[in-house]
């Protein structure tokens, strides 16, 4: 069964899964892709069409503003438009977050992006567009796993409050930076239970929040692994409360210290992916019932 998609409060749909640009799934090859001009050398040789396609990239600030950077990115890519186009971080727009969501709102009514949001906006950041909005975010793409869930709660709440979907990166944490914590014993037994894999675990556990799973790979088992989610049985109440309640209890020590940091660098526009502009591309071929 093919993932869905999510309905956006600008009309617009969004596909239920997302692949950072480590990764493009192109029916069976996997291609390894770190920036806009390599997504574009993807797109060209999936020989896919358009519309075939769910785009995602940043505005990272590297550019003078909104305007210009959306013209930069919209040439790298070879494509008119994006389908959602994102603010990388607060820290990337500094004191002036009304003036670069103005311009972000005219991206959209110019054509350029079909849908826009933000990443990494806690409800200040949120509260402070919402009060000037013509046009309200249409996706808040943040860091969510087991053992920042409660932190999160606020944002998440809020997000919902305002018909804002959630596109969830990092979920893999558990597994993939903080193994060995009280969560590990938790989705082993559950995968175990359900003859899944861990990771498989953790995005159903992300899916029953009705938020986008984000995630990256360049091997192609992996990708195999994502997708197949769609065709495993939602988790039940008490396996969720399971998971949340072991990821109360807070990862590893050590891996605590570096939660610090990355909390640091993500106002300094370094947190989610190796690079200041990222591209999410999104293969949304329901024709050919791949996602």
């Amino acid at each position: 069964m093919p993932f869905g998609t999510f309905s956006l409060n600008d009309g617009n749909e969004i596909p239920a899964i997302a692949y950072g640009t480590g990764s493009v799934w192109k029916w069976q090859d996997v291609t390894p892709l770190s920036n806009e001009e390599g997504v574009a050398a993807g797109i060209k040789e999936s020989g896919l069409e358009r519309s075939d396609l769910y785009i995602t990239t940043k505005f990272g600030g590297r550019d003078k503003d909104v305007t210009e950077g959306i013209q930069v990115s919209l040439k790298n890519l070879g494509v008119k438009h994006v389908d959602l186009y994102l603010i990388h971080s607060p820290g990337v727009v500094g004191s002036d977050l009304e003036g670069v969501w103005r311009k972000m709102e005219q991206t959209k009514e110019d054509g350029y992006a079909k849908s826009i949001g933000v990443s990494n906006f806690d409800v200040g950041h949120l509260q402070r567009i919402l009060k000037m909005a013509k046009i309200i975010p249409a996706v808040n793409q943040i860091a969510l796993h087991p053992y920042n869930y409660k932190q999160m709660l606020p944002t998440l709440q809020y997000c919902k409050q305002h018909n804002i979907v959630v596109e969830a990166y990092s979920s893999l944490t558990p597994i993939t930076k903080a193994p060995g914590g009280p969560v590990d014993p938790i989705i082993e037994a559950i995968a175990k239970n359900r003859n899944a894999t861990p990771a498989q675990i953790i995005q159903l556990w992300v899916s029953s929040k009705d938020i986008v799973i984000v995630t990256t790979s360049s091997k192609k088992e992996r990708l195999q692994e994502y997708l197949a989610v769609a065709d495993l049985a939602p988790l039940t109440r008490e396996e969720i409360l399971a998971i949340e309640e072991a990821g109360a209890q807070g990862p590893p020590s050590a891996i605590t210290a570096v939660g610090r940091r990355v909390k640091t660098n993500m106002h300094n526009t370094i947190v989610g992916f190796a690079v200041l502009v990222m591209l999410v591309l999104f293969i949304f071929a329901r024709r050919k019932g791949v996602c």
